[in-house]
């Protein structure tokens, strides 16, 4: 009997070739994301930031400058600058700042403080109801770019409200003592925060807003120039 011809799209052997071509090159695709990716989401130094060298995460010591986050015509969303803008979209980082007092934070003070805080955040579940970084939950506002809310700047009423000069010594007031100012309409309870661990998840938050997450999150229209702001 003569062999029966057989269509390609019905050949066994057909698709386990394919099979295998298409898990080969998934494969590589993923290993040449992940080198691609480590370096963008590495951690800086602060002799990058001495250098004028923009990491997309920013070296600890970038609290000892002031943060602003704004509009970038040429990427289309908004960008964090670090200690001031050139007008060419890029950080001058000469514009200090005092956070607690100090524009002097060493490195490894710095990353203490961010440690600290990031384990505080782990340890009272801050995600149960806020999104970092695009993780957690939606019950409560994302912190992802707290730190730059106006409403805990000199302009806003967070700073009056909690009786503090700074913006850093209100944030850390309200997280010790959350029941007494009513901040927002679903009420953040009293997780026993301790003065310390607040100066440390605030440290955290204005680490936070300084990464470059290309424009996320979308409409953060409370700053005056961003993206749908006011």
């Amino acid at each position: 009997m003569a062999n029966k011809e057989v269509n390609v799209w019905g050949s066994n052997r057909f698709w386990q070739r394919s099979a295998g071509w298409v898990t080969g090159f998934s494969a590589m695709l993923l290993l040449w994301l992940t080198f691609d990716t480590v370096p963008q989401i590495t951690m800086g130094t602060d002799a990058d930031i001495q250098n004028g060298i923009t990491k997309r995460v920013p070296g600890p010591t970038v609290i000892n400058y002031e943060i602003t986050y704004e509009m970038s015509e040429k990427r289309g969303h908004e960008v964090p600058y670090i200690g001031g803008n050139d007008g060419k979209g890029n950080s001058l980082f000469t514009k200090k700042e005092k956070f607690f007092g100090r524009d002097d934070w060493t490195e490894e003070e710095a990353a203490e403080l961010l440690h600290l805080g990031k384990l505080g955040s782990q340890a009272k579940n801050c995600m149960d109801c806020h999104t970092l970084l695009g993780n957690g939950a939606y019950y409560a506002p994302d912190l992802t770019k707290a730190w730059l809310d106006p409403m805990w700047g000199p302009e806003g009423p967070y700073m009056g409200m909690t009786g503090k000069a700074t913006k850093e010594e209100a944030m850390a007031e309200f997280l010790v003592n959350p029941s007494q100012y009513p901040t927002h309409a679903r009420m953040m309870p009293n997780l026993g925060i301790t003065e310390k661990e607040a100066i440390g998840l605030v440290a955290f938050l204005k680490h936070m807003s300084s990464i470059d997450t290309n424009g996320f999150p979308r409409n953060f229209g409370k700053i005056k120039g961003a993206v749908n702001g006011k």
